[in-house]
C-alpha cells in the first residue's frame, strides 16, 4: 500500500494540468470508489463545508477537471483511481493579516523568510491568500516554492523555503536527519526549582482535541534544552533548544514546567477561538536556524530580525 501511494504521489508531480492562479497552486483529489449519482453530487458529498451551487458554478466555468486536463460537468462518472484536480476556494472573504513578512536570503535553491505571528505557512481552514507560501509565490513569481519545515501560524521567525525542485530533497533531509539547528525564543511564567540550562524530555502525543498535543507516561520522544536568558518579576525569558520536533513541543514542554507562554491560547488549556484579535501573539519566536548547506558544504545561518514584547 505505501508503494502504491508513493508511485501515485510521483505520477501526481509529474504532470499539473492546471497552472498555479494568483499564487495558489491547484489541488488533487484520488477517488478511491466508483460512485453513482455524479460529479456535482460527489463533490457536495466530499466537501460539505462548500455549497453545492458554489461546486456547479466552477464545474459549469470548466476549473474542474481530470488528470488530462479536460474539463468535468455535474455529470461526469465517478470512477475508482480518477484523479481531479481544482482550485482551492473560500466561500467567506479573507481578513487581511496586518503584519509583513521579511526576506531574509534568497539563492537559486532556498529563499528564507521572516515570518509575522498570525500568518499562516500554507493554506489551511480559512486561510488561502493571507498565507506566507501563497504572498511569496505572489511576490516573487516562484511557482515551485514549497516548505520544507514546519512553524505554526501563531509563531513567528525564520521559515525556509525551496524553490528548486532539483535540489529540495537535499534541503528536505537535512530536517529528516535531525542534523538542523533551531533555536527558539519565548516569554513565560518564571520556572521554580530548577538550575539552568536543564534538559526536558517527555512522551508526547495527540490529544482527544486533535489540534493540540498531550503528554502520556512511556518511553521519551521529545527532547528541549532550556536556558534562562533574563527574568523580569514574573515573567522569564527563556532560550529553547528542540532536540526533536513534534506538535507544540516547545509550548506543552513549557506549560507541563508550569511556565505556560504568554497568550497561548491552547496551553495548558484550549481557549475559545480568538478570531481575528491581533492584539496579543503568542510570545514565542523562532529565533534562528543553522545548518551545513547540503549542496555547497558552507554553514549556514539565518537569524529573526523579530522580538518578543515584554508586557
Amino acid at each position: 500500500m505505501g508503494s502504491q501511494r508513493k508511485g501515485r504521489q510521483a505520477e501526481a508531480n509529474a504532470y499539473v494540468p492546471l497552472p498555479v492562479r494568483d499564487g495558489v497552486a491547484p489541488s488533487y483529489l484520488w477517488l478511491t470508489e466508483t460512485r453513482a449519482g455524479g460529479m456535482l453530487r460527489f463533490l457536495a458529498e466530499r466537501f460539505p463545508d462548500v455549497s453545492e451551487a458554489a461546486w456547479a458554478s466552477r464545474l459549469a466555468r470548466g476549473e474542474i477537471v481530470d488528470a488530462k486536463g479536460l474539463p468535468l460537468n455535474a455529470d461526469s462518472h465517478v470512477r475508482q483511481g480518477m484523479r481531479i484536480w481544482y482550485y482551492r476556494e473560500l466561500e467567506q472573504p479573507e481578513t487581511p493579516i496586518p503584519f509583513q513578512e521579511e526576506v531574509l536570503y534568497q539563492d537559486e535553491h532556498l529563499l528564507v523568510a521572516d515570518k509575522p505571528h498570525f500568518l499562516p505557512t500554507i493554506p489551511t481552514g480559512r486561510f488561502l491568500h493571507e498565507t506566507l507560501l501563497v504572498r511569496l509565490k505572489k511576490r516573487f513569481d516562484l511557482l515551485h516554492l514549497t516548505p520544507i519545515h514546519r512553524l505554526d501560524r501563531e509563531t513567528a521567525g525564520v521559515m525556509i523555503f525551496s524553490h528548486n525542485p532539483d535540489s529540495r530533497g537535499a534541503y528536505q533531509s537535512m530536517f529528516q536527519k535531525r542534523v538542523v539547528k533551531k533555536v527558539y525564543e519565548a516569554l513565560a511564567r518564571p520556572i521554580e526549582g530548577r538550575e539552568f540550562p536543564f534538559t526536558y524530555r517527555s512522551r508526547m502525543q495527540d490529544a482527544e482535541q486533535f489540534f493540540v498535543s498531550t503528554e502520556v507516561p512511556g518511553e521519551p520522544n521529545s527532547e528541549t534544552l532550556i536556558e534562562l536568558i533574563e527574568r523580569r518579576g514574573e515573567v522569564a525569558h527563556y532560550r529553547l533548544h528542540p532536540h526533536t520536533g513534534r506538535k507544540h513541543q516547545l509550548r506543552l514542554h513549557l506549560s507541563s514546567l508550569g511556565a505556560p507562554i504568554l497568550n497561548d491560547a491552547f496551553y495548558p488549556v484550549a481557549l475559545p477561538c480568538k478570531g481575528d484579535d491581533f492584539s496579543a501573539p503568542l510570545q514565542l519566536l523562532a529565533r534562528a536556524i543553522s545548518f551545513e548547506d547540503p549542496l555547497s558544504g558552507l554553514p549556514r545561518r539565518f537569524e529573526s530580525g523579530f522580538r518578543l514584547a515584554w508586557p
